[in-house]
């Protein structure tokens, strides 16, 4: 059974409020239906319903709760709520209520009263955007030192890591992370991966290094990674530097890394950098053909998850059902 089958199944049995803030956007709608029919998700969308009705004239908005900060019930609580979270920025009612005309804005706060579990958002939003309302009113995770993101890699054919499933990071919001802040998304990556797919996380830390067989600043970044992680997780499967090969190839990790645990039996691949890990999700994705879920945020209090731009309606579906699923 394929990963987003699994997720599906997950979501159905314990469903839960998700909300779809860009009701603006025809994607939206389309993931809309599909996730109505699939039993997926309790939704919510924001907008107003009546112009949502106008725009949309095929759609059924019958099984979908619409809501509309301008007539909301509980504006003015909100708006306090707002006002209390954001006090020490000086935040005033009135620059509260301006915010919360905005959709995402007022779609996290919907997550924080507890009117939705979580939230699905991006595509008519950058990641900044998405991110932004999301810190400054559901702040970290506890336990968590950054805010992180990851993708679920289903790789077809493949032997390798968890029968051709990954967990690949940072791939979208960490540009250069300290030896600290690595540790950080190994850890949480290993456990969010363990609790979405079911699976004992095996982590690699990877580098052009196996093992120190490159000396480089680079390289020591990725060393040093790897025993915060060791000391912050002792009971985790993790190690490194690895090369790629060395992480996930038995026969070239037991080459280059002999009787090491992890070598050559990794699933999830911590890379040094935002653009290292950018660029290796996109190349499997396109020349392994492989299904790519995600971005995943992670290190957020609440499930609040990124779309790219660049997303199809059914991209939509695949995360808010993983969303759910986090919830």
């Amino acid at each position: 059974m394929s990963f987003l089958n699994e997720m599906k199944i997950k979501a159905k049995a314990n469903k839960k409020n998700i909300v779809l803030p860009e009701s603006g956007d025809e994607r939206t709608i389309v993931a809309m239906k599909e996730i109505v029919k699939e039993d997926l998700a309790n939704l919510i969308l924001v907008g107003n319903e009546e112009e949502l009705k106008s725009k949309y004239a095929d759609a059924d908005f019958s099984n979908v709760t619409v809501l509309d900060f301008n007539t909301y019930d509980r504006k003015e609580e909100f708006i306090n709520e707002l006002v209390e979270i954001r006090k020490s920025k000086g935040l005033t009612a009135e620059d509260a209520e301006k915010l919360l005309q905005n959709e995402l804005y007022f779609g996290v706060m919907l997550v924080k009263m507890g009117v939705a579990d979580g939230m699905v958002a991006g595509a008519a939003n950058s990641t900044a955007n998405v991110l932004r309302p999301s810190l400054q009113i559901l702040k970290t995770k506890p336990g968590s030192k950054i805010v992180s993101s990851f993708m679920v890699m289903e790789v077809p054919n493949c032997e390798y890591g968890e029968n051709g499933l990954f967990a690949f990071s940072d791939i979208g919001i960490v540009p250069n992370p300290n030896a600290d802040e690595l540790a950080d998304i190994a850890v949480t990556t290993a456990d969010s991966f363990s609790k979405l797919a079911g699976v004992e996380p095996r982590v690699g830390m990877l580098s052009f290094s196996t093992l120190g067989s490159a000396k480089c600043d680079l390289v020591d970044k990725v060393i040093e990674a790897t025993k915060i992680a060791k000391e912050n997780a002792p009971e985790l499967k993790l190690d490194g530097e690895f090369q790629l090969d060395a992480a996930i190839v038995p026969s070239v990790g037991e080459k280059k890394a002999p009787g090491n645990a992890i070598a050559g039996k990794a699933n999830v691949l911590i890379f040094p950098d935002l653009q290292a890990g950018n660029i290796g999700y996109k190349l499997v994705q396109r020349l392994a053909k492989a299904e790519a879920y995600g971005p995943i945020i992670q290190g957020i209090s609440k499930p609040v998850n990124d779309l790219s731009r660049g997303c199809s309606a059914d991209d939509i579906v695949a995360v808010t059902a993983i969303t759910a699923v986090q919830c």
